[in-house]
């Protein structure tokens, strides 16, 4: 965690450690040593009539700054000013960190760096770079280009354990494909348009005569679309050369 405290408006995980009539007191998950209170004004819209209906010992939930002391190191919150979406985002942000700092020891111990001070130094370096830990160790496990140019004793390792460790989420598109040729040898046709270099990441299905399925899977909506772009010219053009009726749908997002 790169801040010793959280700043008015920042979303925040909380534990619930005590509940009281007028409010519940918290710790923040982020932030060691600091406290934070929520009042039951803060807790929830209307009335309320049993707080606990509300909050509960051990609850782990989602924040909102109010106020913030420094010097007490404790901090007033809201619970009812935080939505869903930025519950279910913040948790997840949080999990993240959680994740990412585990990673980072793993890389620590495999790079045989036990000076704790080197350990926040690639951590600031990393935050400054990629804007948090969890994202350099995405960047790493999903781009060729990690680090691009700098060379650090650490780095191999770094992509290493983000490999092993951090799932990329993949993206599906495809559509339909209509083709047919009325010549003689025209399932032979069919055959050679279709006959794309084989690979995990595209799937072509025969769907009865003369509909074909294609799909493709990649990392990101760019890099799918430009290989369904290429694969289809290719389709189209072989189709063209040989006087085949050729068309596609593509399916709906």
């Amino acid at each position: 965690m790169s801040k010793e405290m959280p700043e008015v408006g920042d979303l925040v995980v909380v534990t619930v450690k005590e509940v009281q009539n007028y409010g519940a007191i918290v710790q923040l998950d982020e932030y060691p040593g600091v406290s934070g209170f929520i009042h039951i004004a803060e807790v929830a819209t209307g009335w309320i009539k049993h707080i606990k209906d509300f909050v509960r010992v051990n609850q782990r939930t989602v924040c909102k700054v109010l106020n913030a002391d420094p010097n007490r190191r404790h901090v007033d919150l809201s619970l009812k000013r935080v939505n869903e979406h930025q519950k279910r985002e913040k948790i997840e942000e949080w999990k993240n960190d959680q994740k990412s700092y585990k990673l980072l020891e793993i890389v620590a111990k495999e790079a045989n760096i036990n000076d704790n001070n080197k350990i926040k130094n690639i951590e600031e370096y990393l935050i400054s770079e990629y804007g948090s830990v969890y994202d350099a160790f995405f960047d790493a496990a999903s781009s060729k280009d990690f680090m691009d140019g700098k060379e650090e004793p650490w780095k191999d390792v770094f992509i290493k354990v983000s490999k092993e460790n951090i799932s990329i989420p993949m993206v599906k598109i495809g559509g339909e494909i209509d083709m047919y040729s009325l010549a003689p040898n025209g399932i032979e046709l069919v055959k050679n348009a279709l006959d794309i270099e084989s690979s995990d990441n595209v799937e072509i299905t025969y769907a009865g005569s003369p509909k074909y399925r294609i799909s493709v899977t990649d990392e990101d909506y760019k890099s799918a679309e430009e290989r369904l772009k290429n694969i289809l010219e290719i389709v189209s053009s072989r189709c063209k050369k040989n006087n085949m009726s050729f068309s596609f749908t593509r399916d709906e997002q």
